[in-house]
């Protein structure tokens, strides 16, 4: 092992979740204004996984006011605080390049679903958090009184029944 395999293996990260294309990931990313530094969230739809090892890269796409933003992250930069899998989509190819001419619901992908022992688990760790959760007070239903008389604007002799 050469003495540069050696500093990339000390800079590559390893407490990102694994990404795949199609996915919706929430991406903190530090930003310096000034004196100032903050993190900003980009929350979007993983459209290509390019690079490997120290160069990988994610470029991350999301509507804004209608108009699609598409923004490229350097996963093993510092700059990146953490990233977040909030959904993983179904998709069948690994550039998701047909989303750019998508708008709306239409560029929503489906929900890939779990499957075996993962599966098993989501659902435990669900009903765990359902149980932990206060209980809800039951849902009064409030019944409206029956109107009597005349419909307004309808035919003549016409009557609620």
């Amino acid at each position: 092992m050469s003495v540069l395999d050696d500093i990339v293996a000390d800079q590559i990260r390893t407490d990102l979740p694994p990404l795949t294309p199609g996915d919706t990931v929430k991406v903190s990313a530090k930003v310096v204004e000034g004196s100032r530094e903050r993190i900003q969230v980009f929350e979007g739809t993983v459209m290509r996984l390019t690079g490997g090892g120290i160069t990988r890269s994610v470029t991350v796409r999301a509507l804004r006011s209608g108009v699609g933003v598409e923004r490229t992250f350097k996963v093993n930069s510092p700059r990146i605080d953490h990233i977040e899998v909030v959904r993983h989509g179904v998709a069948r190819r690994a550039k998701l390049y047909f989303l750019r001419d998508r708008v709306g619901k239409a560029a929503t992908l489906r929900e890939r679903r779990a499957r075996g022992a993962h599966a098993a688990a989501m659902e435990e760790h669900k009903a765990s958090i359902a149980a932990s959760a206060p209980a809800k007070a039951a849902k009064v239903e409030k019944k409206r009184p029956e109107k009597v008389g005349p419909v307004m604007g309808g035919k003549k002799g016409s009557k609620r029944a």
